[in-house]
């Protein structure tokens, strides 16, 4: 029962069956049994429902009539949930069959800190990181440290991290009620960017679990990790995330940055005949800037805030690490990096 569980699993659903039940199989394989599984479906039509009726009686299902996004149906379970402890899991994940042990033991060990980040590796590639703990970068989007990296001591180890990537992120319950849930309107995409820096910005920590195996497949519902639907909302969404937790005075210290990750995004978009979605990411955004004004305003009246200075301080220490991902994994595909050294030259 969800209400005699140490942690509550919510998983958001839509059209995911064949994952999702691959995903509920390896749950079943937890050597930790104190939790229990919710899974937030978006009206799938696929017979997601129907095979976790059958086959997992176990699971609470909350069914919802339409496709309400990422942040509506993880929002709705997050409200439902009565666990003290919420992993927020993706329906494309295998779970490693110590993964909820391991991270239990590991909430006792770092009592001091506020969530947890999993280590996600690659479903196909099971030797190759996916995620090991979120960076940020100053243009206002995340990247997931080790990605495409082999596995390595750098990520066999537990370390402080910026935030999570909310696809494998274990959270309090008091942390929605002080930082507050996912924003509904990013929809889906850089959503747990957005929470991250929130909690940052309000003292919280996020600690990366190592031994907190998960492996991801990736872009299971959405298809294609590029299509008009990705690059309209990581447009819009990244200004969203810029607009509500940047000052007028940080977004113009850290502009020469976030200008160039604007322009190296155009050109991949043009590059990829994506130039339609681009813009009408762009003009959602001037639509949407009074709502992202006040957005802004009420964090600002916060009590407790990291002063921007600090906040600041985070996101470039953020940034570079994430730099100095990318170009290791480069590196060790035998690519160049002589565009990454001018940028950390020029602007980190």
């Amino acid at each position: 029962m969800a209400g005699q569980s140490l942690i509550e699993i919510i998983i958001p659903n839509w059209n995911g069956k064949d994952m999702l039940e691959h995903c509920l199989l390896s749950l079943r394989r937890q050597t930790f049994r104190g939790f229990c599984i919710t899974i937030v479906d978006n009206g799938s039509r696929d017979g997601s429902i129907e095979l976790v009726e059958r086959q997992f009686p176990e699971v609470r299902l909350i069914k919802l009539d339409r496709n309400t996004g990422f942040s509506v149906a993880v929002n709705t379970g997050i409200e439902a949930a009565v666990a003290p402890w919420l992993l927020l899991l993706n329906n494309d994940m295998e779970v490693a069959p110590d993964c909820l042990e391991n991270l239990h033991l590991a909430v006792g060990k770092h009592h001091d800190y506020d969530f947890f980040a999993l280590k996600m590796m690659n479903f196909h590639q099971r030797e190759h990181i996916d995620g090991a703990g979120d960076a940020v970068l100053r243009g206002g989007v995340g990247y997931r440290l080790g990605t495409m990296e082999q596995d390595s001591e750098v990520y066999r180890q537990d370390r402080e991290t910026f935030g999570a990537c909310a696809g494998a992120a274990l959270y309090p319950r008091r942390f929605f009620t002080q930082v507050g849930l996912f924003d509904n309107d990013f929809f889906a995409y850089l959503e747990d960017v957005d929470l991250n820096m929130r909690a940052r910005r309000l003292g919280n920590r996020c600690m990366f679990i190592a031994s907190a195996v998960v492996y991801h497949i990736g872009s299971a519902s959405s298809g294609s990790k590029i299509n008009e639907l990705t690059v309209r909302l990581s447009t819009r969404n990244n200004f969203y995330v810029l607009l509500k937790n940047y000052s007028p005075g940080l977004f113009m210290r850290f502009f020469p940055a976030i200008a160039a990750y604007q322009i190296a995004w155009m050109l991949f978009c043009l590059k990829k005949g994506m130039l339609f979605p681009y813009l009408t990411g762009l003009f959602q955004v001037v639509g949407s800037s009074p709502q992202l004004a006040a957005k802004r305003r009420q964090m600002r009246d916060k009590n407790n805030l990291v002063p921007m200075q600090q906040f600041a301080a985070m996101i470039r220490s953020a940034e570079q690490e994430a730099v100095f991902s990318i170009m290791a994994r480069r590196t060790a595909a035998g690519k160049g990096n002589f565009l990454l050294n001018l940028y950390c030259t020029l602007l980190l």
